[in-house]
């Protein structure tokens, strides 16, 4: 069963029981490169694998870029 939520604004689905580490890995983005808010609160990079997507979740991925 899929679960759906929002991604930056956009609608997506993904299997049930997949947590923000496994979004992160699908989307092919870094854990250290990024920030992750779900729904209006930060939350912190060593919580990532235990924070399970659930249906209507408002999820923003922030990603660092270096620059000089």
């Amino acid at each position: 069963m899929d679960v759906e939520f929002f991604l930056n604004g956009e609608a997506r689905a993904v299997a049930a029981g997949e947590t923000l580490l496994d979004l992160l890995a699908a989307l092919g983005r870094d854990p250290r490169t990024v920030a992750v808010e779900k729904n209006g609160a930060i939350v912190p990079r060593s919580e990532y694998g235990a924070a399970p997507l659930a249906a209507g979740d408002r999820i923003e991925i922030v990603h660092f870029v270096q620059g000089g």
